[in-house]
């Protein structure tokens, strides 16, 4: 008798945790007070479109249960579908999305993203939030003192060794917050860095950079939010914003 009570004790409490489990690409209500709207609504390509495109693209991308998801491809960066960004711009706002990457992917958010001519060749230029398998992705190895690892600002500031990592094949969640040019990259509640776009210290880090030959890189006074098409399979979801005054 006892067993059995324990039996639906556990089912009954298993009940209750994922009845109270947020939907994925929801808001709660508490989200909604605080202003959080959705970026990419679970089910449809709106709110995206293609980098340097009118329309989402027609391959290279997939969405299956509630996930946005890069589809790998042949080729490497931005040769199956491409870049996809916001349709809007933004200047302060905190960011966040859940993403799931398969063993050995590269990929990346950028912000502040402008589609500048002539276009370049592969992923559009922007500031990026480096998404990568530290263990196993060559970029890992290249830069300078680990700044093109993961949560990183890729090829600038790198992240700490000590960040909180869930492996490939699980969740994790991105947290990019802008305001007034103060920029922090956050990972699973943790924050890694923060810089000044703009200050001093920004421009000799772009100066040593492989965007030394942008002007002006990351200094637009807003931009669009873009997810990466660097080739691997990688997913998305819950991703939501706030817009900051």
């Amino acid at each position: 008798m006892k067993k059995l009570q324990f039996i639906l004790f556990s089912f009954a409490l298993a009940n209750l945790v994922w009845a109270q489990k947020p939907t994925a690409n929801t808001l709660t209500p508490e989200e909604q007070k605080q202003g959080w709207q959705l970026l990419w609504d679970g089910k449809t390509t709106n709110g995206f479109r293609g980098v340097y495109k009118e329309k989402f693209p027609e391959a290279g991308w997939a969405i299956k249960n509630g996930e946005l998801m890069k589809v790998k491809s042949a080729g490497g960066e931005s040769v199956a579908g491409g870049d996809i960004i916001t349709i809007n711009e933004y200047d302060n706002f905190e960011l966040k999305l859940e993403f799931q990457i398969t063993p050995g992917a590269n990929s990346g958010i950028k912000y502040f993203v402008t589609e500048r001519m002539p276009k370049p060749e592969g992923s559009a230029i922007g500031l990026e939030f480096q998404i990568l398998d530290d263990e196993l992705h060559p970029d890992a190895k290249l830069g300078k003192n680990g700044n093109r690892k993961l949560g990183g600002l890729y090829d600038l500031i790198p992240a700490p060794k000590t960040k909180k990592v869930n492996a490939p094949g699980t969740w994790n969640e991105a947290r990019i917050v802008s305001k007034e040019n103060h920029v922090e990259h956050w990972l699973n509640g943790e924050k890694l860095i923060e810089y000044e776009r703009g200050s001093d210290a920004f421009k000799a880090l772009v100066a040593e950079s492989k965007y030394n030959k942008w002007e002006n890189f990351g200094e637009a006074s807003k931009g669009h939010i873009l997810l990466q098409d660097h080739g691997d399979e990688v997913k998305f979801r819950n991703i939501k914003l706030k817009v900051l005054k």
